[in-house]
Order: structure tokens, then C-alpha cells, then sequence
């Protein structure tokens, strides 16, 4: 075996432990991991984007409201 092929298996264990490691081994992994945490992220942001279009739409009853009631006054 020459010095190129010992340096290709061993690049090649070294990627396959790598891959091990992000996988999992038959348990959770690193990358289910990240994806129930970028789930979570992403519920949190659709609950944030919820709760300021709420809050937009309170403040637009608002200004109609006061609106409204300065035209009545004059």
C-alpha cells in the first residue's frame, strides 16, 4: 500500500466517524438535534408574528377610533 492510498482510508475513517457523529448511531443525532430546535424556533416566530399582528390591529382600531371621534367633535 503506498503512502497515497494509507492517507485515502485514512481521510476516509476520519469522514466516517464525522458522518457517525452527525447521524447518531441509532440514537438522536446531532442533526435531530438541530431540527427540533430549528422547529422550535421557527413555532416561536410564527407565535411572535401573531401576537404583533394582533397588537397592529389594536393600534389601527385605535387610531380609527380616535379618529373618527375628532371628526364628530368639529
Amino acid at each position: 500500500m503506498t503512502d497515497f492510498e494509507a492517507q485515502v482510508l485514512a481521510d476516509l475513517n476520519v469522514l466516517k466517524s464525522q458522518m457517525q457523529q452527525v447521524m447518531g448511531i441509532g440514537q438522536p443525532g446531532r442533526l435531530n438535534q438541530l431540527e427540533g430546535r430549528v422547529s422550535l424556533t421557527e413555532e416561536s416566530i410564527q407565535k411572535i408574528k401573531g401576537v404583533v399582528a394582533a397588537v397592529a390591529m389594536g393600534l389601527t382600531l385605535i387610531q380609527i377610533a380616535i379618529s373618527f371621534l375628532s371628526a364628530r367633535r368639529h
